[in-house]
């Protein structure tokens, strides 16, 4: 166990140092992929919303053609030391975590290592039997009847926690001897709990601790050597600090979080220059195969026919004419957003150090650009 453990750390220091010469050679692809005015649109559009929403750093990414054409960080990472934001600072990324714990579940059922429909206590069984059948695939769905929260304020432990878990395990006593909100397959409710679940499940059906299946099959793949759990213990190079905005409009440190409960739906920190990594693993079909991938983006139905646009772990969306997926984050300290556009395979990454900011709507307008810039240049 010790040298496999040896021989997995020498992997990532190996990977590590060839996405940081990869990182140079990138910044000066960029300058030749993207033209100056493109640049410059990209530029004013984050500093615009910096100002409008007094975000202290922010750090975004734009593909354009299953290609990265620009990443780059503004504000500050950290206001008390004056730390500038990079496209290498870390994020929480808060629930677009799901879209990467979607994407190794899916592995594991394009390997055939787990059976999406079968009932999740196969694959694991420290969480109760229920009233009904609970899969994966309704899990990843939102339809699996987990509550979410028990509410939104801080005080709520699971909001606010501060506990270090050590395993997924530990994490499910939050809700397992909980009743369902609803049916299985019959509602859509939003759980990051549910997660949790799923976080769970990928354990048993690989054998590994989530963390390690997760990195060993997706972020290295994909080129994300950053990309990890948000260990509030841990020295983290290259981690943002953490803002909120008090009841008068001052900008504080956020409450304190320890995410280690909720890590497969809220716990992953990333960089724009990771995350769009991992979109352009996506478009390239790098880490699971296209068929796999289809059938992740594809909206779920309830049990009477209903879609809500809700696909396995994916937002779904259509604007302009265009088909979009993604999904958005928000936590203490932190507002994210992906978004794609498959068809187009074009791409954005959004990262905020700051919760309560409205990452979406950068992440549409910098969608919107690249789009015209890559229809400019047919």
């Amino acid at each position: 166990m010790l040298e496999l453990r040896r021989i997995r750390r020498a992997v990532t220091l190996i990977a590590a140092a060839l996405v940081l010469f990869a990182a140079v050679l990138g910044a000066v692809a960029q300058e030749e992929k993207l033209a100056p005015a493109a640049r410059a649109k990209f530029e004013e559009a984050v500093s615009k919303f910096m100002a409008g929403s007094h975000a202290p750093g922010i750090s975004a990414a734009v593909v354009e053609n299953g290609e990265l054409v620009w990443s780059e960080g503004f504000g500050l990472a950290d206001l008390e030391n004056s730390v500038p934001a990079n496209s290498r600072t870390l994020y929480r990324l808060g629930s677009v975590s799901k879209p990467l714990t979607a994407t190794a579940a899916m592995k594991l059922w394009e390997s055939g290592k787990i059976d999406l429909d079968a009932p999740v206590q196969k694959y694991c069984p420290a969480f109760p039997q229920k009233e009904w059948p609970i899969t994966t695939r309704e899990l990843l769905g939102h339809l699996g009847g987990i509550r979410h929260y028990k509410s939104e304020s801080l005080d709520d432990p699971e909001v606010g926690n501060t506990k270090h878990f050590e395993s997924m395990a530990d994490g499910i006593k939050f809700f397992a001897n909980d009743p369902l909100v609803a049916k299985p397959g019959t509602e859509f409710h939003y759980s990051t709990q549910g997660y949790t679940l799923v976080g769970c499940a990928i354990e048993g059906a690989s054998g590994e601790k989530f963390v390690d299946y997760i990195r060993e099959n997706i972020f290295l793949p994909a080129g994300m050597v950053e990309t990890q759990a948000d260990d509030l213990i841990a020295i983290i190079p290259h981690r943002t600090r953490y803002y909120s905005k008090n009841k008068s409009g001052v900008v504080v440190n956020a409450d304190l979080l320890d995410s280690s409960y909720k890590i497969p739906g809220g716990g992953l920190i990333s960089s724009a220059d990771d995350m769009a990594r991992f979109e352009i693993a996506m478009l390239s079909d790098t880490v699971i195969k296209r068929a796999t991938r289809d059938v992740m983006w594809t909206p779920q139905k309830t049990a009477d026919g209903k879609q809500n646009g809700y696909a396995l772990g994916w937002g779904t969306g259509t604007h302009d004419g265009i088909f979009e997926i993604g999904h958005n984050g928000s936590q203490q300290g932190t507002s994210t957003a992906i978004i794609l556009a498959p068809e187009k395979r074009d791409a954005v990454v959004v990262l905020i150090n700051m919760d309560e900011v409205d990452a979406r709507a950068l992440a549409d307008q910098l969608l919107k650009l690249a789009l015209a810039t890559a229809a400019a240049k047919n």
